[in-house]
């Protein structure tokens, strides 16, 4: 049996996939310069962590030998220009790779826009709705996929922030960053293109939710009653979904969790 086109790095919120030619290190939502927003979105005084998620990707890419960086949307915090502090961590990230001979792919999220056109130069950017590359689907997750993404076995997707709260049997609870995958419903998707469901090609794809990369992100608790996606496609884009805590465990149907 062939191994998974993506399979989690344990214990980080991080993949590899198999492009067919390349190996890529794959992660959600960088958010360099978060702690820029945080300061004036919600008056939180927090030191920059730049260095420290820099180092972090630079050594999950060390340890797997990927040939190229993914980033499911979202790699800087501001949805405008990147500038100040932001524009430095990106800087240094994309010199680090730059040294390494790793090139980097975008694909474009929500925050990315000024991103997108202040380094157009020097990393790859994709479409808002995806790319697929080998017989793998990227997108960010805050529009609809392509078809062409659709027609991939694994569709990668970031946006959500995947979280769990979980409780323990004497009332005490903690929260975790977490994987969500499940099949997509093939109907909903065609309706949207405009296809015909019955000549819509389609690879019966499964969709893996990426966790956050940056832990000062906030997230979307999936099994909390209340909380919405912020896909347009999801939840009603699943069959169903499992969730996976990084180190592997697994909790079953996040609806039940």
């Amino acid at each position: 049996m062939a191994p998974p086109a993506v399979e989690p790095v344990p214990g980080e919120p991080a993949a590899t996939a198999d492009l067919g030619d390349e190996r890529a290190l794959v992660v959600a939502d960088y958010h360099a310069g978060i702690e820029v927003g945080l300061r004036y979105e919600r008056g939180v005084e927090l030191a920059s962590n730049a260095d420290a998620r820099r180092e972090r990707l630079l050594s999950l890419l060390d340890r797997i030998g990927a040939e190229r960086v993914v980033v499911l949307g979202d790699i800087g915090h501001r949805i405008g220009n990147p500038k100040g502090d932001e524009r430095d961590e990106l800087v240094a990230l994309f010199d680090a790779l730059d040294s390494r001979d790793v090139p980097l792919t975008l694909v474009a999220g929500n925050h990315d826009g000024g991103v997108a056109d202040a380094f157009e130069d020097r990393i790859d950017v994709t479409p808002g709705d995806g790319v697929r590359m080998g017989n793998v689907g990227f997108l960010h997750g805050h529009t609809w996929p392509s078809q062409e993404v659709l027609r991939a076995e694994t569709v990668c997707m970031g946006h959500e922030h995947v979280t769990v709260k979980l409780q323990d049997s004497v009332g005490g609870g903690r929260v975790e960053s977490a994987w969500l995958r499940g099949p997509l419903r093939r109907e909903m998707f065609a309706e949207h293109l405009g296809v015909d469901d019955g000549t819509f090609e389609w690879a019966d794809p499964e969709l893996v939710v990426f966790p956050v990369f940056n832990e000062r992100s906030g997230g979307t608790w999936v099994n909390v009653d209340g909380q919405e996606f912020l896909s347009p496609f999801l939840p009603e884009g699943l069959e169903s979904g499992e969730l996976y805590l990084l180190d592997g465990t697994r909790l079953g149907d996040y609806r039940t969790v």
